[in-house]
């Protein structure tokens, strides 16, 4: 069971900039349209699985929630792992970004009704000045663009109840307005996005 990962990450979710979600407080974690669809990227620069090598993979959930806030459940997710991947760093990555395998995304996994099966989709990864865009398969494109003040610094937040539960790296967890497309006709409805959060995240589960 022990594993371990870092990994870029990139969150974008349908509400307005920023998603009430971050604040990790019930009570405020009120959808903006009484749902929420989203898109995480995770792109893995170093991760070891039970001796499989997760390094340079790439995974994406998208997912519904009905709402009215994240706390009551009932989601729809799917995972989209790049092409790539082989037949054991698929099965690594499905246990971990499902929560089987413990870390984070039990919180995610817990708040999950219907998990969709996973599509192994070729996914192209672009970085252009502060703008990240991916391309997943047919599903769709995350599109990120990470906030700067007037002199060049990051606009970051910190000490946030969900980054928190989720270990992002407090340095990295910079504000990042989206525009991500998705198109799976599995989930309950197209999407697009404008908030949106990027970061690095350190896990492990010994």
């Amino acid at each position: 069971m022990a594993w371990n990962l870092t990994a870029q990450v990139v969150e974008s979710c349908s509400c307005n900039m920023l998603c009430p979600c971050w604040f990790g407080v019930q009570e405020l974690m009120v959808m903006d349209q009484g749902w929420c669809d989203s898109a995480l990227l995770f792109h893995i620069r170093e991760g070891n699985s039970d001796g499989v090598d997760l390094d340079g993979c790439t995974v994406v959930l998208a997912g519904d929630f009905p709402g009215p806030t994240l706390f009551d459940g009932n989601g729809t997710q799917r995972l989209y792992v790049d092409e790539a991947a082989t037949a054991q760093q698929r099965r690594e990555l499905e246990a971990i970004f499902q929560g089987t395998k413990g870390g984070p995304m039990e919180i995610i996994a817990g708040l999950t009704t219907k998990w969709l099966p996973t599509q192994f989709v070729n996914i192209e990864i672009r970085e252009e000045d502060n703008v990240f865009t991916a391309t997943v398969g047919d599903f769709g494109k995350v599109r990120s663009a990470a906030l700067q003040d007037e002199e060049g610094r990051p606009m970051t937040m910190q000490n946030v109840g969900f980054a928190s539960a989720l270990q992002f790296d407090k340095l990295t967890a910079q504000l990042a307005p989206s525009g991500t497309q998705w198109f799976d006709r599995d989930l309950p409805r197209p999407f697009e996005t404008r908030s949106g959060v990027r970061s690095t995240c350190h896990w492990s589960v010994n």
